[in-house]
């Protein structure tokens, strides 16, 4: 254990021995609060009579006057200012104030009085002390410049300390808790249009014998009981369109994936997602539902159809999303058709364009590669990116109308891909050979490639419907909806190298 002690520390410590040696239950089992701070607040009226309340909360400014102790408490609804008067509590409960500090979690019984600044305020008749903070929480201190700006000091606002510790981010940055109330307001709002359509939010197993749903690098471990490998799950997709299968005409999931790849701003090893499959339905009927949907959210979550990202430019949700062929944004940028090309001219076409590739990728990975390097920078207002490659979308329908292409989409915005949608494969047999050709590509050394899942196989020859699948990116659609950087802004516990 990480020995942090200092004198303030120690000093804590022995106030806590003082507390308890004169009677105090530093740590009580419950407190009977009758009020938040903000219910408190919007009870208290000048023309009704006295009102009296119980609240707690933890102690984040002191202003101690002799005979008279001001503090603030914050609560999860907001702040409230205490007023204790030694009059009022007795010299001995009073002067227990001297032991208490900035952090310490309080409540209190009083009257709601209004002071002479216009503060709404408990005079309390009675305090107790609730839990004793033993590590000092950092202190910011406001000003007011001589322009009438608000300038705040010694803030906790070291990036890396603050996700390694949420609790004290949290605990001082009230502004923090708000992203996270918003990011709760938008599963929120998903679920209850999801759930109006009469569709079931189930969950699936985040173990898996066989990863699938997704190109990407599993979690492995293991299963001591049965002495079998597992991996933690990469994609929804699989187990939902089995439940596809067993009747369901609409199934959706919020759940966690898990994926080992590197760790930027719109990466994180395991982030939440949420998959819908509709049956009778394709990626058409699916495109009107996902832009309705999001236009929603936005202005449910934000006020307002225009968000602003964190580096100040507008995204614009009322406004008709963009539809735009993958191959055909392609080639504006590097200047030629890319559509039939084979797998060495698209290799000397990204080398051309200084796109990193290498002699392991098929033509659908070289194309997804030079997409995101050329395009993808551009795609700051929503856009949905239609019909991709055969290959690089495995578990799609072969395009109705165009050869070698599969019906398709992903949504971007922010320069991020949001949503992927397909038109699903259901014909066992297509979904065997574009297996198949997966495990050719395994074997080349693409070790993102799908494997061959058998039982999955079965579940289609035994008959899916025809259908329309979707995956929401949830921390990043949070992450344009709150103004945030990053997608650890977002994730309460992001990963974090350990120190």
């Amino acid at each position: 254990m990480i020995d942090h002690r200092n004198d303030q520390v120690a000093r804590r410590y022995e106030e806590l021995e003082h507390l308890e040696a004169s009677g105090v239950q530093a740590y009580p089992y419950a407190f009977d609060r009758t009020h938040t701070t903000a219910e408190a607040i919007a009870t208290f009226s000048d023309d009704a009579p006295p009102i009296t309340a119980a609240v707690a909360g933890r102690i984040v400014a002191i202003r101690r006057m002799g005979k008279a102790t001001f503090l603030h408490i914050q609560d999860d609804a907001g702040r409230l200012q205490l007023y204790a008067k030694r009059d009022e509590l007795g010299d001995e409960i009073y002067d227990r104030l001297k032991l208490f500090d900035h952090g310490d979690i309080i409540g209190a019984h009083g009257t709601l009085m209004r002071t002479r600044s216009g503060e709404v305020t408990l005079q309390t008749g009675a305090l107790e002390l609730l839990t004793k903070c033993l590590s000092p929480l950092p202190v910011a201190k406001e000003e007011i410049d001589d322009e009438g700006n608000r300038i705040v000091h010694d803030q906790f606002s070291d990036k890396e300390l603050r996700y390694r510790r949420r609790y004290v981010d949290l605990a001082v940055n009230p502004h923090v808790r708000d992203v996270f109330r918003r990011r709760a307001h938008l599963v929120a709002a998903i679920r209850r249009r999801l759930d109006t359509q009469g569709w079931m939010e189930v969950e699936t197993p985040v173990l898996h014998s066989i990863y699938g749903g997704a190109a990407a690098r599993p979690f492995a471990t293991h299963l001591n009981a049965l002495d079998i490998p597992l991996y933690l799950r990469i994609s929804l997709e699989l187990n939902l369109k089995r439940l596809m299968v067993g009747g369901f005409d609409g199934v959706y999931e919020i759940g966690r994936n898990f994926r080992n790849e590197g760790i930027d701003r719109s990466h994180n090893p395991e982030f939440t997602m949420l998959e819908l499959y509709v049956a009778y339905r394709d990626y058409t009927w699916m495109l009107e539902f996902v832009e309705g949907m999001v236009r929603e959210v936005a202005v449910e979550v934000t006020g307002n159809a225009q968000v602003v990202t964190d580096t100040g430019e507008t995204i614009d949700f009322s406004a008709p999303f963009r539809r735009a062929s993958m191959l055909e944004l392609v080639a504006e940028k590097v200047g030629r058709s890319i559509e039939g090309l084979g797998t060495p001219e698209l290799y000397e076409i990204a080398k051309s364009h200084g796109v990193e590739v290498d002699s392991t990728m098929g033509s659908g990975k070289i194309i997804d590669e030079i997409f995101s390097e050329l395009v993808q920078p551009d795609l700051l207002q929503p856009t949905f990116v239609m019909d991709y490659p055969e290959e690089m979308v495995p578990l799609a329908k072969p395009h109705r109308s165009k050869p070698g292409l599969v019906e398709s989409w992903e949504l971007f915005i922010n320069r991020m891909e949001i949503a992927p949608c397909f038109s699903e494969l259901n014909d066992p047999r297509i979904q065997r050979r574009r297996f198949e050709e997966q495990a050719r590509l395994r074997e080349a050394g693409d070790d993102e490639a799908m494997l061959i899942d058998e039982d999955f196989l079965h579940a289609l020859e035994v008959g899916m419907p025809p259908a329309a699948g979707m995956g929401l990116g949830i921390d990043r659609l949070a992450m344009i909806l709150t103004g945030q950087e990053t997608l650890r802004d977002v994730i309460f516990f992001p990963m974090m190298r350990p120190e």
